[in-house]
This record gives C-alpha cells, sequence and structure tokens, in this order.
C-alpha cells in the first residue's frame, strides 16, 4: 500500500481529529511526508480541521 492510501486509510478510521504526529506514529510514514499527502488531501477536501492543527476525514 503506498503512503497517501496509509495515511488516508488512518483518518478514516481515526476516532477523533489528529494532528500530522499522530498520523505519522500510527502509519510510520516519515513526518515529512505525512505533510505532503495532507496537503494533498486539504487541497482535495477529503479532510477537515475542526479545530486548529488537528484534522479529521470528512463525512
Amino acid at each position: 500500500m503506498d503512503h497517501y492510501n496509509m495515511v488516508l486509510d488512518f483518518f478514516k478510521n481515526a476516532a477523533e481529529p489528529v494532528n500530522a504526529g499522530k498520523v505519522a506514529e500510527g502509519t510510520g510514514v516519515d513526518r515529512k511526508e505525512v505533510d505532503k499527502i495532507m496537503k494533498k488531501l486539504k487541497e482535495e477536501s477529503v479532510i477537515v480541521s475542526p479545530k486548529r492543527c488537528y484534522w479529521e476525514f470528512k463525512k
């Protein structure tokens, strides 16, 4: 599975909003790579921010 899908699955399965550090920790993907993927997910409106620096899958 590629990193993009790993990060996307992590957001889909997260019980609460998470920050990039938690995503990197939970997926094993490098933090800089997670930041790039999250930027892309934000641009695609796949994830939204309910509070500063925390993101969740858009339902």
